[in-house]
């Protein structure tokens, strides 16, 4: 292995990126440059982590040096090798200030590496696609030294900006754009490569695969992939619907709910989706039924067997859940939804040091007031404010009129997704 031939190809990769034509993401602003701290920013593969992470570094002027640890060249790469990394480095990029490391969860015991990298006083900027992974190694071996930085695929206002799509104008032009790069978006989604390819299932799969493979099978372990492949699919078909881990239980033959617990355990760390807890005040609730959302449209719309039409209102609430995820400190804040047998369902409850702020429905068509949909999502949410005291209604709509609706004391905020989500 010619680990400095490795890093001077890998270097073409940071020499041919052109940061002034990267789309600007709010995440920029958290990274800290200047800190002792190694900066980590994890999400699922090709969300982008690596770009980002790479224009931060560029822009700021900083002289770094760059390892993908997911170069199948370094597949082999030893614990005790490392320092031949760290030389490899200083060869090919000289005197650097900073590093980064791409998906450096690859390599065993690489938190006592980047523990010592810290104490000679480099400043150490790392990927991950594994969030379980990740976080437990850096609590045990990096406690408190390392600023943690989530990152999804494009957002929408992301999707808008890459597309040059008009945010801002009030002609009947522009909001005719934006409704339909939404339409696009909810059936697209937002990773990166995606937007400038001709085939996206085949992307989408492949990535699919990567995710089962590298980032679960190998280091989980895993002995049944193909049962695991089937279990995310399945899963994904169930976007926006009630799970619980017995149904997956009982509907792929697992051996016990342990194992069911344990699978997707780990297809949520890795990002493939996102289970929300029912909220309620019996914790035992809490713990049994969640609904299940894709971390992106693109699984949604390009898996296996894939069995869902293409429900664009279920795609909406998909989207602004995804949303609502990368806007919450998950510090201090938590995203529930809320059911009441037969009598009222709340999309989505947002918490906040356990204090209920703000209750949400999303639904796709919110016109007439004489309809059975208008009186379920509003009365859903009259409903809801009176069992959890929140004084803060919000119901995005694919289509309507915005306005604020005042009924049964309760002050409510309709507002059309596009603003929402460009908000």
């Amino acid at each position: 292995m010619d680990i400095n031939q490795i890093l001077y190809d890998q270097r073409e990769e940071i020499l041919t990126l052109n940061t002034s034509t990267l789309c600007s993401r709010l995440e920029e602003n958290l990274f800290d440059l200047q800190s002792n701290l190694a900066q980590v920013v994890i999400g699922v593969r090709r969300s982008g982590k690596s770009t980002l992470c790479m224009k931060v570094l560029k822009e700021s002027g900083v002289l770094f040096g760059y390892v993908n640890f997911d170069d199948e060249q370094l597949a082999g790469l030893k614990t005790d090798q490392l320092n031949d990394v760290l030389g490899a480095i200083y060869k090919v990029y000289g005197d650097v200030t900073h590093v980064l490391f791409d998906e450096i969860q690859n390599i065993l015991q690489w938190p006592l590496f980047v523990n010592r990298l810290l104490r000679q006083g480099l400043h150490v900027v790392m990927t991950g696609s594994n969030a379980n992974l990740l976080s437990v190694e850096l609590a045990t071996h990096l406690t408190g030294r390392y600023n943690q930085i989530e990152l999804y695929p494009f957002s929408f206002r992301e999707y808008c900006s890459i597309r040059q799509i008009d945010t801002q104008s009030q002609s009947t032009k522009a909001k005719a754009f934006r409704h339909a790069a939404l339409e696009e978006y909810l059936m697209q989604g937002g990773f990166p490569e995606l937007l400038r390819l001709s085939t996206p299932y085949t992307y989408t799969l492949s990535l699919f695969k990567a995710i089962i493979h590298k980032d679960i099978s190998k280091r989980y372990k895993v002995k049944h992939e193909k049962t695991l492949a089937d279990i995310a699919n399945g899963m994904l078909d169930l976007f926006c619907q009630e799970v619980s881990y017995a149904q997956i239980q009982k509907r792929f033959d697992l051996g016990s709910l342990h194992t069911a617990k344990n699978y997707i355990h780990y297809l949520q760390e890795a990002y493939l989706f996102r289970l929300i807890p029912l909220f309620s005040f019996k914790s035992n609730e809490k713990q049994t039924m969640r609904k299940c959302y894709a971390i992106d449209p693109a699984f949604i719309t390009n898996h296996e067997d894939f069995l869902q039409t293409p429900n664009l209102g279920w795609r909406l609430e998909n989207v602004v859940a995804v949303e609502l995820m990368r806007r919450m400190n998950s510090e201090i804040e938590q995203l529930f939804y809320l059911r009441k047998h037969k009598s009222f369902e709340i999309d989505f409850v947002r918490t906040k040091m356990g204090h209920v702020e703000e209750l949400i429905q999303v639904t796709y068509n919110f016109q007439d007031p004489a309809t059975k949909l208008y009186n379920r999502e509003i009365g859903g949410l009259i409903k809801g404010a009176a069992l959890t005291k929140c004084k803060k209604l919000t119901l995005i709509m694919m289509m309507g009129e915005e306005r604020v609706i005042e009924q049964d004391n309760c002050t409510i905020n309709c507002v059309l997704a596009v603003n929402w989500l460009n908000h």
